[in-house]
């Protein structure tokens, strides 16, 4: 998916695995089919995962990252109605692989993008309960830091234009423009809260429709209260969609503030794993789809 990405192996897992987990060693390595974009998956056992950066970077940065991460972890944890990974180990680099990587528990379920939930209801409230309850929690204080999504809306127009440009062929670019135009000034006065920030499909897990479990945990963080509506448009269809916003009393602003997360997110990812994961861009297509349909 990137350039320059690490090969990661069953067998190197295997090797990292038996020299620096040795309690472990026993537990079978299987790869974790996955359409994330920033670690390869591989299940130890039956109740561990190994979460490998597939990008080479400084092995020190992406320590702290992962200390990060593990934090963040901890702290969902404690405060989500659902089950959420548990940080179990921390990886150093050996046996040919360069970079640190972590151990987190597994959690069993059906990923959303797997599972018929599109026009569940039931699913809908859960995802409304679960961001309620990150919502409720007191930040202590803290307020958005980074440049990642999260912020101001405005933040987001140099990568939004460039992915427009490289999106040409793909979609209509011109009713997104003019919806970008419309969706990156809108209003917010309410504060930072605690929010996932990246409620794709593939980290929604179900069980019989309903919500079973949250993943890919790291990203979490305070942010726009409007960063959590993006299964709105990712996932679900509209009458799930409405039911999602009135569980969790969005305004006009605060949903269309959502409707600009999950645009700047999208065209970013349209073009970019159009060819290396097909998924991720189909998802991104029918997003941006849903945007312009919902505006019309």
């Amino acid at each position: 998916m990137h350039p320059g990405q690490l090969d990661v192996t069953t067998d190197l897992v295997t090797r990292l695995v038996r020299s620096q987990f040795p309690a472990w060693s026993d537990l079978a390595v299987r790869p974790v089919r996955s359409h994330g974009t920033v670690n390869a998956l591989f299940r130890i056992g039956d109740h561990l995962v190994a979460r490998l950066p597939i990008q080479p970077t400084d092995p020190a940065g992406t320590r702290k990252e992962l200390e990060a991460e593990a934090g963040a972890a901890r702290r969902l944890h404690t405060i989500s109605p659902y089950p959420t990974p548990e940080p179990v180990g921390l990886g150093e680099p050996g046996e040919g692989y360069p970079m640190p990587w972590a151990v987190y528990s597994w959690l069993p379920g059906t990923i959303a993008y797997d599972a018929d939930v599109a026009g569940s209801t039931g699913f809908a409230e859960d995802l409304a309960t679960f961001v309620r309850a990150l919502r409720a929690a007191p930040t202590e204080g803290r307020v958005f830091t980074g440049s990642w999504r999260g912020g101001v809306l405005t933040s987001q127009d140099d990568s939004v234009a460039g992915g427009l440009e490289r999106s040409r062929e793909m979609i209509d670019v011109d009713a997104l423009a003019r919806l970008w135009a419309e969706l990156r000034t809108t209003p917010r006065t309410d504060p930072d809260v605690w929010a996932h920030r990246d409620l794709m499909p593939g980290n929604l897990l179900a069980e019989n429709r309903r919500l079973a479990g949250v993943i890919d945990v790291g990203t979490f963080a305070v942010a726009d209260p409007a960063m959590d509506l993006a299964p709105a448009w990712n996932l679900l269809d509209p009458g799930a969609r409405a039911e999602f916003r009135s569980a969790l009393g969005s305004d006009d602003d605060e949903w269309r503030r959502g409707m600009g997360w999950s645009f700047a997110q999208a065209i970013g990812c349209l073009w970019y794993y159009v060819e290396t994961n097909p998924v991720m861009s189909r998802t991104a297509h029918h997003t941006l789809t849903a945007l312009l349909t919902a505006s019309s």
